[in-house]
């Protein structure tokens, strides 16, 4: 069997135009290294996943002049993951390594992963060097929790503040690599992937990876995701608003059940079915379209669904879906909660109708 290689290792980026949807970040990088102005601390933050490993060590290629995409560099970086080594005498063993300059290329690279995670006497011992560095080194930290970082580090190094990635951003890169594996995957599954992924490309990448094992014909389909993947289809939420419409109970219970019956969690649909209501909402006006993160062809359907329900309507079911996610954990009996939730929003377009009849009948009065 030939060695698999996972999508974020084979497909990382080698270089800034590769990296993706942090465009204000490589931009600020590369300008800083082709007028020579790269500061000699930075501090890359931002959640997992987002390219801040990747980023600190296309840095390291670059400002040696390494252009080619062999590994011939790696004597001048030194990667250390401070979630393991963060104690005082790991940062005085790099202190130590500082003092000799490179043997190749102008400067030595040192990339602290997680350094969030030493310690305070740790971060002490390495404030010296971080403020005052030999001409020929870099250091590169970064962290997923820059609020733990102590004020010292941080007045030391210069800030670069990574974004989670869009959907659509991620969707598109998830395209690019099935098409050069040759892999068949619907645009409606990729979206998918990418939702699930919550604005980290290296999750998403993860994902496919799964879905692509799964499928013995190199397809990857919007069904074989959303059931590996445990996800409620988006046509149930449709169905759903369509029966809480007809101001009849039996639909929308009777779909809770087969929702239920199916292994889903109650919490999970009443949030799912927040998301649809919000989405819905913001659909009703055509500056707001763009608001929703889902496929073009989905889109089609919300747009239409929302002529079917006045914003009152919409909001006052939202409000109901919310109170019922808050009250969910604590409740004795989630189902009855989430049932009666339906109930409320099957008569409370009934309610509002009889308040606006009422108010009429008044002014006439």
């Amino acid at each position: 069997m030939d060695n698999f290689v996972v999508s974020a290792r084979k497909y990382r980026p080698l270089g800034f135009d590769e990296v993706v949807g942090q465009e204000h970040i490589t931009t600020t990088l590369k300008n800083a290294i082709d007028n020579n102005k790269l500061a000699q601390a930075l501090l890359f933050c931002g959640p997992r996943g987002v390219g801040k490993t990747t980023c600190a060590r296309i840095v390291a290629r670059m400002i040696n002049g390494f252009e080619e995409k062999a590994e011939a560099n790696s004597l001048n970086i030194f990667e250390l993951d401070a979630a393991s080594n963060n104690s005082v005498e790991d940062i005085r063993n790099l202190i130590d390594q500082v003092r000799y300059p490179p043997q190749f290329g102008k400067f030595k690279v040192y990339i602290i992963d997680e350094v969030h995670m030493l310690s305070n006497a740790a971060f002490n011992a390495f404030l010296k060097t971080l403020e005052e560095p030999p001409s020929y080194a870099i250091f590169i930290l970064a962290t997923t929790e820059k609020h733990k970082v102590i004020p010292t580090i941080l007045s030391r190094c210069q800030i670069f503040d990574f974004n989670r990635i869009q959907v659509s951003d991620i969707a598109t890169q998830l395209k690019k690599i099935a098409t050069r594996e040759g892999i068949e995957a619907e645009d409606e599954a990729l979206h998918l992937i990418a939702q699930k992924a919550d604005g980290a490309l290296r999750d998403g990448l993860s994902i496919f990876d799964l879905m692509v094992t799964f499928s013995s014909n190199h397809k990857v389909t919007f069904s074989d995701v959303l059931n590996n993947l445990h996800i409620l289809d988006y046509d149930y939420y449709f169905k759903m608003v369509d029966g809480l419409l007809t101001e009849n109970t039996v639909t929308p219970l009777v779909l809770l059940d087969e929702i239920l019956r199916k292994g889903f969690d109650g919490q999970n649909f009443i949030t799912g079915l927040g998301e649809h209501l919000r989405n819905l909402l913001v659909s009703q006006d055509a500056r707001t379209v763009a608001l929703m993160e889902v496929p073009e062809s989905v889109k089609q359907k919300y747009i239409s669904q929302a002529q079917s329900a006045s914003p009152s309507l919409l909001l006052s079911w939202l409000n109901m879906a919310s109170t019922c996610d808050i009250q969910y954990k604590a409740s004795r009996n989630q189902r009855l909660l989430v049932e009666l939730a339906l109930m409320k929003m099957v008569h409370v377009n009934a309610v509002i109708k009889s308040n606006s009849h009422e108010g009429v009948k008044k002014k006439l009065n």
